[in-house]
């Protein structure tokens, strides 16, 4: 009996702690959200420091591409394309978030299938250069379709292309936290880009907690989650902050594919509209959850919405 008590109590610490959880960390925008800096030190410095606070956190994320950012003034730039071959070469993914980033929600099924495709030809060539193949697409805005028949229009579509949609679970306000950054990084405001940074990491693990919360609501369990943020100087600089966000929650990081084996991601969405949303909300909506099911969602503060404006 006493050999039996002493198994079960220390077992206690394990039960107490609970089982790991997963991310996969996806960066939108790819190569880089840059405002409009066209230096290619800067450029090279922010996709290093961001690559950097990837491999050394042992994340294996994947970049979605918008190749209008490979061109200046309608000519591709040899050394952007080497910053996404930099990203594959440091064992990262891409996929493909098409040529312009427009809105589905304002454009035909062949307007903006034609940017699908022209967001193809640089990433599929980098990809095939290091054996691999361009499998996933990320939606613009995460603008699925307003309609069913618009959605299944361009799920069909992408099918056809042998494509794998990359969903969002954990969906955040990253980029007006950015866009502040870097406008108190403008007037050298380093006080005022440190009170971002802090603010950020703490609304980022408000929203991981908020989303685990969802998680139950839906599923009832953890799901392993995937995180949408954008390659931006903020992530650069906070990397390793958001890592340790997500280790101190006792989440492992994994890659895109594993993740979309958990069965969660079977689950079927049958209510459509002009939304932006994370599939969590999605998935409560077409259960017919409501109201306050979806009143605690963390805000951004509103000293970043203004900054941002």
């Amino acid at each position: 009996m006493r050999i039996f008590l002493l198994a079960v109590l220390s077992g206690l610490p394990l039960l107490l702690v609970g089982q790991k959880k997963r991310v996969c960390f996806t960066i939108d925008d790819l190569p880089l959200v840059t405002y409009g800096i066209i230096d290619s030190v800067y450029q090279k410095n922010l996709m290093a420091n961001l690559v950097d606070g990837l491999v050394n956190n042992k994340i294996p994320a994947i970049g979605f591409v918008n190749e209008t950012k490979l061109y200046h003034e309608d000519q591709l730039v040899p050394f952007r394309v080497q910053l996404l071959q930099y990203w594959i070469e440091n064992g990262l993914e891409l996929g493909n978030h098409t040529f312009s980033h427009p809105d589905y929600n304002g454009r035909s099924l062949k307007s903006f299938g034609e940017d699908v495709v022209k967001g193809e030809e640089i990433t599929k060539q980098i990809l095939h250069q290091k054996g691999k193949t361009l499998t996933y697409f990320r939606h613009p805005f995460l603008h699925t379709g307003s309609t069913k028949a618009k959605h299944d229009s361009l799920a069909d579509f992408l099918e056809a292309r042998n494509y794998t949609v990359a969903p969002v679970t954990i969906d955040d306000d990253d980029y007006l936290f950015a866009l502040a950054y870097k406008r108190a990084q403008d007037k050298d405001d380093h006080t005022l880009m440190k009170q971002i940074g802090a603010d950020y990491i703490a609304y980022m693990e408000k929203k991981v907690l908020h989303f685990e919360k969802q998680a139950q609501g839906v599923f009832g369990r953890n799901i392993s989650q995937i995180l949408l943020i954008h390659a931006n100087q903020l992530n650069a600089d906070y990397m390793p902050h958001l890592a340790e966000v997500f280790r101190q929650n006792n989440y492992d990081f994994i890659a895109l594919e594993k993740a979309l084996q958990d069965e969660a991601y079977t689950t079927p969405v049958t209510v459509f509209g002009t939304w932006g949303i994370s599939w969590l909300d999605r998935w409560a909506l077409s259960q017919g959850k409501k109201g306050d099911f979806f009143k605690n969602d963390p805000p951004t503060p509103e000293y970043i919405q203004n900054l941002a404006r």
